[in-house]
């Protein structure tokens, strides 16, 4: 079930409603050039899996991709329209969203964090912005041209079945040239945000992944204060795909 949520600034963001009323409440953070589709299926939970402005079915707003405080704002309207805490789940850029709510909101609605495959920062040297050989060869070329970014799509996880990987591919393409390059056009650190986390936190994370590299993961668990780090063996960038089990077990650990 499709709802509209509208942001402080007036933009109409998609959320993907899922599972039943009484389950605990995940809020579902996709990464760049995606959607909220991606996830699919979470079964035991209530999912509320948005679209990212200028993603999936989300309004494409002129600007704003830049701007900490913007994407803050938009995770704090989904977090309200949930109406009670939830944990949060990042993944992939989905991480440095999820951090620019803590650095604006701190936990405020968060009852527990799990990272998936996810940067928490983004800039030349940051730590826990660390990238693997398929991001370094697919920019800058990806952010414009519509066959980079196929091939990296079909790169992010080579286990996964090809329908899937053509869903994946369809739902990046849908997001216009400017919203890719803009994604990037920032440099933020966020060491001092997740040294602040005062929830339960769990850091998950393929130890094949060649989108986003573990040691990004290495620097999110040891910045979050308790956070368990959970690396999958022979899994990529997708664990939530690739290896469901393991990650609705690390979920459990932490939604309530």
């Amino acid at each position: 079930m499709q709802k509209t949520v509208l942001t402080s600034g007036g933009v109409r963001l998609v959320v993907r409603e899922a599972g039943p009323v009484d389950a605990p409440a995940v809020v579902l953070v996709h990464g760049w050039a995606q959607s909220g589709e991606a996830w699919g299926e979470v079964p035991g939970f209530r999912t509320f899996a948005l679209d990212l402005r200028g993603h999936g079915e989300s309004e494409v707003p002129p600007g704003g991709y830049r701007d900490s405080a913007v994407w803050a704002a938009d995770l704090a309207a989904v977090l309200a329209h949930v109406g009670r805490p939830a944990t949060v789940v990042g993944w992939s850029y989905g991480g440095l969203v999820v951090a620019d709510y803590l650095r604006v909101h701190g936990t405020r609605l968060v009852e527990g964090l799990v990272l998936v495959g996810a940067i928490t920062e983004i800039g030349r040297g940051r730590a826990g912005g660390a990238v693997g050989p398929v991001m370094r060869e697919a920019l800058p070329g990806a952010l414009t041209d519509d066959v980079a970014l196929a091939r990296f799509c079909a790169r992010m996880a080579p286990s996964l079945p090809a329908s899937t990987v053509e869903r994946l591919t369809a739902a990046a393409l849908r997001v216009p040239h400017r919203v890719r390059a803009e994604l990037f056009a920032r440099d933020v650190g966020s060491g001092e945000v997740l040294s602040a986390v005062d929830v339960p936190a769990i850091v998950v994370h393929g130890s094949d992944d060649e989108v986003v590299s573990p040691s990004a993961a290495d620097h999110a668990a040891t910045m979050i204060p308790g956070a368990e780090l959970m690396v999958i063996p022979d899994t990529g960038h997708l664990p939530f795909l690739e290896r469901p089990a393991v990650f609705l077990e690390a979920l459990a650990k932490v939604a309530r």
